[in-house]
């Protein structure tokens, strides 16, 4: 097994378990995605000059097509992601919606970093996923952060392959077999699984669960995670849970 060298030349062979942030670390209930419709949709009108209706069928589209509305928006209108990320990602009036979230941080300060290393993993930029955590309160407990980047082109991001093996490069993961997962998307479950990764897919309770299952492992709360994965966080916290 590969082992990677830290900064200060000590040998960091731990596992890497990465968090998806969007309706993940925080609940659907939020309605976060549904503000984020709104205003891609709104972006959509504005930019490509669309109807509404037409704006929400190319949205949907994009997004069954690529895994992000603005991959198809800068394949196929030349939109500069970064302006995108402006209007919708970044207007979002998160500050009224995320509070500190106690019992989150309790679940991920159980985790045993002796073991494994925390890692976020997200499609959106990283503007965007370090207000969330930072307004959720666990900033401080993971280890980095593997985002879309804007500002490059081609955008890389889930469910390719290409976003996994970055993450696991930004991340130090001693093999791809040493990853784990948790994410709310189906897909981009489904893909991670199929490249050898432990992956957990979050089904809040209410949501219709999946008639071809996207993992190995499926919860509806990421307070299940110590169940399923004992190994990784302190014993006494899988006590109790």
């Amino acid at each position: 097994m590969a082992t990677i060298n830290g900064a200060n030349g000590v040998t960091d062979s731990r596992p890497i378990f990465f968090f998806d942030i969007d309706n993940c670390l925080y609940s659907k209930g939020c309605n976060i995605h549904d503000e984020m419709q709104k205003l891609i949709n709104k972006f959509f009108v504005k930019h490509l000059d669309l109807t509404t209706e037409d704006a929400h069928m190319l949205h949907q589209k994009y997004y069954k097509e690529y895994g992000l509305a603005i991959e198809g928006l800068t394949r196929h209108h030349k939109i500069d992601p970064l302006e995108f990320n402006y209007e919708v990602d970044d207007a979002l009036p998160l500050n009224e919606i995320l509070k500190p979230d106690p019992k989150l941080r309790k679940l991920l300060e159980s985790l045993d970093t002796t073991k494994v290393k925390p890692w976020l993993l997200t499609n959106a930029y990283v503007s965007h996923g370090k207000r969330v955590v930072k307004l959720l309160g666990v900033e401080d407990l993971f280890e980095g952060i593997t985002y879309c980047d804007y500002g490059q082109l081609p955008l890389v991001c889930k469910p390719s392959q290409e976003m996994y093996a970055k993450a696991e490069k930004e991340a130090g993961a001693p093999s791809t077999e040493s990853c784990y997962f948790v994410d709310d998307s189906h897909l981009n479950c489904k893909h991670a699984e199929a490249r050898g990764w432990t992956v957990a897919h979050l089904v809040e309770a209410g949501t219709p669960i999946p008639r071809v299952p996207a993992s190995r492992y499926l919860i509806s709360s990421l307070h299940e995670l110590p169940v399923h994965f004992p190994g990784i966080f302190k014993p006494q916290e899988v006590e109790s849970v």
